[in-house]
């Protein structure tokens, strides 16, 4: 009795099970769920979990500036660690309810920390072979191709969970409304919290503007429909995105982290960014296209029928 009530409360802190991955749901949930309910008995609010997640990220990374076993094991365990307490700050939200917009924005910071750490002292590490060609490789795979493979399948994700269990289940936003809030505060007393939104806001226009038929379907869909969502049209969106999420799976970490710990194990840092710019891009315009196409045929079966 006692087990299957902790199956329940763990499965409780998840997003969706639509939208989770096979490692998460049977090894990075279950951790971070133990760590969920320590910091929930100690009083510890998600976004001080995120502090720390970011720390033992950008400590991995430095880790990884060191070519010996020693310190790549270290540096392994230490990246396992945060992403667990990555894990744990929305477990921790979703069990306490206290879901922030600053939550949710320093958890997309703290991947973004961990990889510039990464990408920057694995440089440093083979630079004296590679000169700056290992920085422009570094600079190509990161700065461009990482950053819009996981923006992508962090929006498809956040896609699914809305037309799943509505506004409220997901983090879904959108470019307008964040520049509406970033206007609506003044700079006196908010300058952290509107530089914030100014970057927030970026990231969800860049996201918008490589989706342009979801922007279209959005658009027809707020029109013809508004926030009432006939089940119908719930239904046969997620039966199409659904097989996509495997994908935009692979795109965010778990894939990513395995491959860099094979490559650091193996003493070949660099074949890291070579995977981002092949098959990681390959994945991610293939993502894109079908997504791209499902969108474009609901909001033409929308138009054709009224």
């Amino acid at each position: 009795m006692k087990e299957k009530s902790n199956k329940q409360g763990i499965a409780s802190t998840y997003k969706s099970k639509d939208t989770e991955e096979f490692l998460d749901i049977y090894l990075n949930r279950p951790i971070g769920y133990i760590w969920a309910l320590i910091f929930k008995k100690l009083g510890v609010h998600p976004n001080v979990v995120t502090i720390l997640s970011i720390i033992l990220g950008a400590i991995a990374g430095y880790m990884f500036y060191y070519p010996d076993l020693y310190h790549t094991l270290i540096g392994i365990a230490m990246l396992m660690w945060a992403n667990h307490y990555d894990s744990a700050d929305g477990q921790l939200a979703r069990m306490t309810g206290k879901k922030t917009i600053w939550g949710r924005i320093l958890d997309g910071f703290a991947g973004d920390v961990w990889f510039f750490s990464i990408y920057f002292f694995i440089c440093l590490r083979l630079t004296p072979q590679w000169g700056i060609w290992i920085w422009l490789l570094a600079a190509l795979s990161g700065l461009i191709f990482h950053s819009k493979q996981c923006a992508l399948a962090d929006y498809y994700r956040n896609i699914h969970l809305f037309f799943l269990n509505g506004k409220e289940g997901s983090e879904l936003d959108n470019s307008q409304q964040q520049r509406t809030l970033y206007k609506s505060r003044p700079w006196k007393g908010n300058l952290w919290y509107k530089l914030f939104l100014f970057f927030y806001g970026n990231y969800t226009r860049s996201q918008e503007q490589m989706t342009p038929q979801c922007q279209r379907f959005f658009k027809c869909v707020q029109q013809h429909y508004g926030n009432q969502l006939p089940s119908t049209l719930r239904n046969k969106f997620r039966q199409g995105s659904l097989p996509l999420m495997k994908y935009a799976n692979i795109l965010t970490f778990n894939t990513r982290a395995i491959v860099l710990y094979l490559s650091l194990l193996l003493n070949i840092p660099w074949f890291y960014f070579i995977f981002e710019l092949t098959f990681m891009n390959i994945l991610f315009f293939y993502m894109r296209a079908r997504h791209e196409q499902l969108c474009h045929s609901l909001t033409n079966e929308i138009e054709e029928s009224l």
